[in-house]
């Protein structure tokens, strides 16, 4: 205790400590007295609901897993398993039927659909770059990937390939602002008159998609459009290379991308101590503030970004127009599950890192509200919040930033709330998780890869599950998918609230992502994630071919596509079918994946990077992959599909092929052939040790691991 400051009995350390009382406080209007003071209140008021919580989880766990080893010999009753999670309060009953009402929320949440791009915010380039992310080239985004459906040029600027870029971009022009008779391939002006937008003297079919331009009317520098929401600015240069080139001096066109972008306290990064969070929570005060900068070196050159000014443009009626040329910033904060030993209770007890999430990054966002210009244009903070178990954790969580925001000197519901429905507990009273917290909900979305954990975890006693690819392909998938949807909808979501979907995982495969993400909108989701700036531009496109008001509009017309009983629906397998060839398979496939995800993890505090697969295929991993991964060899060793050496031979073997995808990286250390470093232990121990881990989530076992090898 003696290396720690007591602040109102909390044992805090001093990296910490500093950062909020020289660096967060000042400004808000809060001193540092009144915030000790009421955190520690906030903490000794909250932390026994939290562990009560979390004792409740373990609880059912064990229930069910009792009813499923009973049972292992008799085929499968879904309606008496059903009963069961009634009897035991897995399944709640719905009330009566209800409408959220969140108030002053941002249009970038109601009314703008669009991308959402993900981003660990301990990096503060790419916290950087995801709020940046607003606006992207089109022009860039075809021109520097397979979106074309050919990989991209290497070396000088390939003519050719420009060409092509161009001519698609026209076809975009054509089918979102077509001309009255005309095609924008054939264009030579574009000018404004009388407040009209003219192009070659012809008006667009819809008047009112032309938003404004900058500069002169007869030959603008930009001209700025609007379909479904979203703004396109045609930038106009004489002196640019294809400007110069381009008969209507179209030097690029730039699409509003990521309208929203969550900044990731949680599954993308590696926070375990106190210099951990401080890293964290000073990007986000950075982000809040508007004066985050980042310098770095690209090739050879020492570059700064900083965060880009909003847009102004003259509009149709002669006014100014500004448009943000940033995203609207979530945080998304830690779960229920996790302490941090950043702070210690008064009985020397690690503190709930969720509850210091809470206050913290809420705190933070205060700067924003107290400035112009900002983040939120409404006076609200968007807290995104994961891996809750139903309705009781949701009400804890709208609870805690009702004590947060007096604490601060908030309205009440000033904070809205990011409900991920990702586990099962949660998928199931979807209805009454809303309702916990139907004043502040802001955001529910699907997540397969945490939600697959979850449903593998919590089934574990019922046998062996089907291998991953072909979890996909079950029915209890689509369902969860559509009542997300239609749960939504049935509450009021739409044009108040974000219903999302989730990440597009191959960051190289932007070819296949335009030609399958538009399913999402077409599903009725008006936000679904994406890995990269880039990827955000190619996905707006889907926005602009689907109205999803109008999806939105004909799905609650037609009413619950799917139930509970559906969802519930386990996706087991009759693993005996299997060649040994497709099982050793599998388990290199989802060893591969643990592996080169946890080797940087440990070593190098890396929480979300591009991993090759066993196929040399770059995937984003992060816990969310890691944990479905290290849950379905668990679920195959406990029923004994593989065994304890098969495991740990393929665990060897994948890690020498890992050391071979990393041989590049400097800072990479090895772990052949001797694996008995920390992080192959960690990896290992996310298996063997894997349904132990509460609820199947890896942070206990990351989050020691990478403490031991800090401390080494």
């Amino acid at each position: 205790m003696s290396d720690r400051l007591d602040r109102s009995g909390l044992q805090v350390a001093p990296v910490l400590a500093e950062f909020i009382e020289t660096q967060a406080l000042p400004g808000t209007g809060v001193t540092a007295e009144a915030f000790w003071d009421g955190f520690a209140a906030l903490l000794t008021d909250m932390t026994p609901t939290n562990r009560a919580l979390l004792a409740r989880r373990d609880e059912i766990q064990g229930q069910i897993d009792a009813w499923h080893i009973a049972r292992r010999d008799q085929p499968h009753d879904p309606e008496a398993y059903f009963a069961f999670l009634q009897e035991i309060g897995y399944l709640v009953p719905d009330g009566p039927d209800f409408q959220i009402d969140t108030a002053n929320v941002d249009p970038e949440i109601a009314s703008v659909p669009g991308p959402q791009l993900v981003v660990p915010i301990t990096n503060a380039r790419f916290a950087i770059n995801a709020a940046n992310a607003r606006w992207g080239s089109f022009y860039d985004a075809f021109y520097g990937t397979d979106a074309m459906g050919v990989q991209p040029p290497k070396g000088p600027y390939d003519r050719g390939h420009g060409a092509r870029v161009v001519a698609r971009a026209r076809v975009f022009l054509d089918e979102a602002f077509p001309i009255a008779g005309a095609s924008h391939g054939d264009v030579r002006r574009y000018l404004v008159k009388n407040g009209a937008l003219l192009v070659d003297d012809l008006p667009l079919q819809d008047p009112s998609k032309f938003a404004g331009y900058r500069g002169n009317p007869r030959a603008p520098d930009a001209i700025l459009l609007v379909n479904n929401g979203l703004h396109v600015e045609l930038v106009f240069d004489r002196a640019h290379p294809i400007g110069s080139r381009d008969r209507a001096l179209l030097a690029d066109v730039r699409l509003e991308s990521a309208v929203s972008a969550i900044m990731d306290c949680e599954d993308s990064v590696a926070c375990v101590d106190a210099e951990d969070k401080v890293e964290a929570y000073s990007n986000w005060l950075g982000l809040m503030k508007g004066d985050l900068e980042a310098t770095f070196e690209k090739g050879g050159k020492q570059m700064t970004r900083s965060l880009e000014a909003d847009r102004d443009y003259t509009a149709p009626d002669g006014s100014t127009l500004t448009i943000k040329g940033r995203a609207l910033m979530l945080v998304r904060n830690v779960g229920h599950l996790m302490t941090n030993p950043a702070i210690l209770d008064a009985e020397g007890h690690e503190v709930f890192e969720g509850l210091m999430d809470a206050v913290v990054t809420t705190l933070i966002a205060k700067h924003d509200l107290l400035r112009e210009g900002g983040n939120s244009v409404t006076g609200s903070v968007y807290v995104v919040k994961p891996k809750m178990h139903g309705p009781d954790e949701v009400a804890f969580a709208d609870a805690t930033f009702t004590r947060v925001e007096a604490m601060l000197g908030l309205p009440q519901n000033t904070v809205k709330l990011g409900i991920m429905d990702e586990e099962r507990r949660t998928t199931v009273n979807l209805k009454e998780c809303i309702r916990a917290a139907k004043s502040r909900v802001a955001f529910i979305n699907t997540g397969f890869l945490d939600r697959t954990g979850d449903e593998i975890h919590t089934s574990m006693e019922a046998g062996p599950f089907s291998r991953k690819e072909f979890i996909k392909r079950k029915g209890w998938i689509t369902a969860y998918e559509n009542q997300n949807v239609d749960i939504g909808l049935e509450c009021g979501l739409s044009g108040k609230a974000q219903i999302g979907k989730g990440m597009w995982a191959m960051p190289d495969m932007m070819a296949a992502m335009i030609e399958q993400k538009i399913e999402h909108p077409k599903a009725g989701a008006n936000c679904a994630w994406v890995p990269s700036p880039t990827a955000a531009t190619l996905h707006a496109l889907h926005y602009h071919k689907i109205d999803v008001f109008a999806v939105q509009r004909k799905l609650a017309a037609g009413g619950r596509r799917a139930y509970v009983t559906a969802v519930l629906d386990i996706p087991l397998a009759s693993y005996r079918r299997w060649t040994p060839e497709q099982i050793q398979q599998e388990i290199e496939n989802n060893a591969q994946g643990i592996l080169g995800y946890v080797v940087r993890w440990i070593d190098q505090g890396i929480g979300c990077s591009k991993v090759p697969d066993v196929n040399d295929v770059g995937l984003m991993e992060d816990r969310a992959t890691c944990r479905i991964s290290a849950q379905a060899l668990a679920n195959w060793l406990h029923h004994d599909v593989i065994d304890y050496e098969q495991v740990m031979a393929t665990m060897r073997k994948m890690a020498a092929v890992v050391d071979r995808q990393n041989a590049g990286d400097p800072a990479y250390v090895p772990m052949a052939p001797g694996f008995n470093g920390i992080a192959f232990a960690a990896a290992c121990d996310l298996v063997l040790k894997g349904r132990e881990q509460p609820s199947g989530y890896t942070e206990p076992v990351l989050h020691a691991r990478r403490l031991e090898r800090k401390a080494a």
